[in-house]
Order: C-alpha cells, then structure tokens, then sequence
C-alpha cells in the first residue's frame, strides 16, 4: 500500500511543476526492407501537443546529431530544450545508420527517394496519433531537400529547413570542387556531374575519384540530382520556417535567402554566431570545428526560440 502511495505522489508531483516532467521512449517504424528506430520525447500533458519530427543531415549522421568521430548531441539537445517547452519530437537514425543500420541495401541500390519514402512513413504514422495536435517536419541539413519534398507529398502541418540549401546537389558540389581539385581534374568532374544530371552513369571513371563517382554511387546521385530545394521549397502550401546562422561553414546565408526568395510566404530567421550545428562560434575554421566534438556546448537559446514560436503559432 505505501509502494502504490509513493508511487501517486511521485506521479502527482511531476505533473505539479509546470509541464517540466518528460517522457523518452523508443520508437521503431516497420518498412518493407527493414526497421527504423528513432527516440520519441514528449511533454507530460492531458492536452494535444504538437510534435516535430527530425531529420539528420548527410553522411553518417545518426539521431543525436553525431557520428563515430563528432559527437555534439546537436539534435538531441534541440529536441530536449523543446520538451522543456510543451513540443513532442520524434528523431531517428536514417536507414544505414546507427540502428538502423541492417534496414539499408547495397550501396549501389540506394536511392535518395529510400529517405524521402522514410520521412513520409514516419509522417503518416505520426499523423493518425491522436496524442498529437500537429505533426511539422523539421529537416538539418541535407535533410531539409529530404524533409520539404515528403512535406509536400503527405501533408505535413508546417515544414523547417534548418541549414538546408537552395540549389540542386550537383551545383553546390561543383562549387565545393573548384579550388579543391587541379583544373584538368575539375574539367573531368563537371563532364562526369553533367553526364549524371542527364541520368546518364559514367562507365570506367578515373580511380582517384571513386570517393565521389564511384559505379556504386552514381544512381544515388542521379535521383538526388532530381531534386532542387528551390522548386520543392515552392510547392509549399503550410507555414515554412528557414533558419541559417550566420557562422556556418558549410552552408552560407545566401542559401537561406535563396529559399526565402522562392517561398515568399516563409518566414526567415537569420541568427547571428550561430554555425552549421546550432552553436555559438566565431566564423574561424578550426574553432567552429572546435564546436562540433563539444557534446556539452548547448544549442543556441535563439535556435530553440525560433523553432518554438513557429510550432506554437507565436509572432
């Protein structure tokens, strides 16, 4: 009898201190070739809540925001700090990744429309829980193209790109490349990108460039090149949300404004000092860098604010 005492009081006193209790639980959404499991965190709350769901940026980035080498909890700290402020969120490690490893197939049979189908999986899942009120997108990075294009396709009730990009793929690599590679391996490197923007694979290409052109990669590339982040951004018809900081080094301001120019009805929030993982740095490389193995550096208060009034419909 005391244990079942101890027990209510417990309960009741979590739910007396303004909402702050939280929950995390597992979550797991079944596809056809393989599971994909995410972290579920919600408010403590008898009401509908909003939830945004969360997706991590290129390469292998899993659910926290980290990889075997940077180990920032970038995502796993937005997704707290907006518990802390009544928003449900749902973030996962993308299929090859982390957990979720076993439900990716070969390289060569990968495709940037596996992502796309995943998040709009995961949206329709989400939408039929009654728990939530809304259920709005949040895409970092490479996954902000991800996250607009299924946003567009299931019906999401908002969408934010957080350091996404505006141009297609192809285009920002070419950029990447110049200064990075000598001229006549440049010249090899647009001819190989224009062939693959047509949807044509380039057979036999000069082993030095396997890391990029790789046979294994090329029908990757061809149905990422599909996509511009300028035109899907466009087919938006809910509330939109771009956020940039100004110390990114891996996505300029431009790209932001980019966006905004073709998403009129977008509100656009530009935060200063704030880099490609939502922290305070200084522009300098090897700082800002500093900050992407710093797990207890915070997300920037202006980063959580900005998602916050967005989801609850705040000016």
């Amino acid at each position: 009898m005391r244990s079942k005492l101890l027990v209510l009081f417990v309960v009741s006193l979590l739910y007396s201190i303004g909402g702050k209790a939280q929950a995390t639980q597992d979550i797991t959404l079944h596809t056809a070739t393989g599971d994909i499991y995410g972290t579920m965190e919600l408010p403590v709350s008898k009401k509908k809540m909003p939830l945004v769901l969360i997706i991590a940026g290129s390469g292998p980035t899993d659910r926290d925001g980290n990889n075997k080498v940077l180990k920032n909890f970038s995502l796993k700290m937005l997704a707290d700090s907006l518990q802390k402020h009544g928003i449900a969120t749902v973030r996962y490690d993308k299929r090859g990744i982390g957990a979720s490893k076993a439900a990716a197939p070969d390289e060569k049979d990968l495709r940037f429309d596996n992502y796309i189908d995943d998040v709009t999986a995961w949206l329709r899942m989400l939408k039929k829980d009654k728990r939530f009120s809304k259920v709005i997108i949040l895409g970092h990075s490479e996954g902000s193209l991800i996250g607009m294009t299924a946003a567009n396709r299931e019906k999401a009730d908002g969408f934010i790109s957080a350091a996404g990009i505006a141009e297609r793929a192809d285009k920002v690599l070419r950029k990447q490349l110049v200064g990075q590679v000598p001229p006549n391996i440049m010249d090899t490197c647009n001819a190989i990108l224009d062939k693959l923007v047509a949807g044509e694979n380039v057979p036999n290409t000069d082993k030095k460039l396997d890391m990029l052109f790789r046979a294994s990669v090329q029908d990757y590339m061809i149905s990422w090149f599909k996509y511009d982040p300028s035109a899907e951004i466009a087919k938006l018809k809910i509330p939109v949300l771009i956020i940039q900081g100004t110390t990114d080094i891996q996505v300029d301001t431009t790209e932001a404004h980019m966006l905004a120019t073709a998403a009129p009805q977008a509100k656009l929030v530009i935060i200063e000092k704030m880099n490609h993982i939502f922290k305070e740095s200084e522009a300098d490389r090897q700082k800002n860098m500093e900050t992407y193995m710093n797990g207890t550096q915070p997300v920037m208060t202006q980063m959580v604010t900005a998602v916050t009034n967005f989801v609850l419909g705040k000016k």
